[in-house]
């Protein structure tokens, strides 16, 4: 009887030794940084349409403001030190408004964009052809001097912090333009309306009459100047 129980109390022991190794081969491992992991290539991880996409790209979250569209850019450095964008974005749709060209700005002067199409450009137009559809813009980042003036400072252009605007197109393809229409047109009031709506969100804002390097479109930066904003 004694040989019996001796025998029953070994078996129960190895037993117990193999479950507990069974237990710990089951156990959920360290993951490894060769293994996929829930952010990084998982298949759950890939089939998501908003996968690396921190840097605030996803549609309408350029910059981190609602009604950006576009992506963000790799650093721009130039020759000149003095032109060159660090955080640079490439901005496509304003507050659902298209721009003709992709614009390369920095996030402050596509804010401020953003504000004007909202507050100045949507309610100028009103429903006039079935409402904004497109701004044309005649420049954004390039790295130049002021006016294209031979040994002048640099432009804000070449800072990603202006952008020129030289006309709006409506949903039913019709255009008012800066040059054509700032003076004896139908759309001479709203033209006029959103380039007073500019001057506050932009550091400076220049049109037709300002300093006659402008009579075809709307030139908008954000430079800020110890006088205040710059509105002509």
């Amino acid at each position: 009887m004694v040989r019996i129980a001796l025998g029953a109390v070994l078996c129960g022991m190895i037993l117990v030794a193999c479950s507990g190794e069974s237990r710990r081969d089951s156990a959920p491992r360290t993951m490894s940084t060769a293994e996929p992991s829930a952010t990084g290539g998982g298949f759950l991880s890939r089939m998501n349409p908003f996968r690396n996409r921190s840097d605030g790209s996803r549609r309408g979250r350029l910059c981190g403001t609602r009604g950006l569209e576009g992506k963000r850019l790799p650093r721009i450095t130039e020759s000149n030190p003095e032109c060159g964008i660090d955080r640079p974005v490439q901005v496509t749709r304003v507050d659902g408004v298209a721009l003709s060209q992709p614009a390369i700005l920095d996030c402050e002067t596509a804010r401020a964009l953003r504000t004007w199409v909202r507050d100045g450009v949507r309610p100028a137009v009103g429903r006039m052809g079935g409402g904004v559809a497109e701004l044309q813009v005649a420049a954004h980042y390039v790295c130049r001097t002021r006016n294209h003036r031979p040994g002048g400072p640099v432009s804000e252009h070449g800072r990603g912090k202006a952008i020129d605007i030289s006309a709006i197109r409506m949903a039913d393809g019709t255009q008012m333009t800066v040059l054509n229409d700032w003076n004896d047109s139908p759309y001479s009031n709203a033209l006029r309306q959103m380039h007073n709506a500019a001057c506050g969100p932009f550091g400076t804002t220049l049109g037709p009459g300002s300093d006659g390097m402008h009579e075809d479109h709307f030139h908008y930066d954000t430079a800020r100047h110890p006088i205040g904003p710059i509105c002509r």
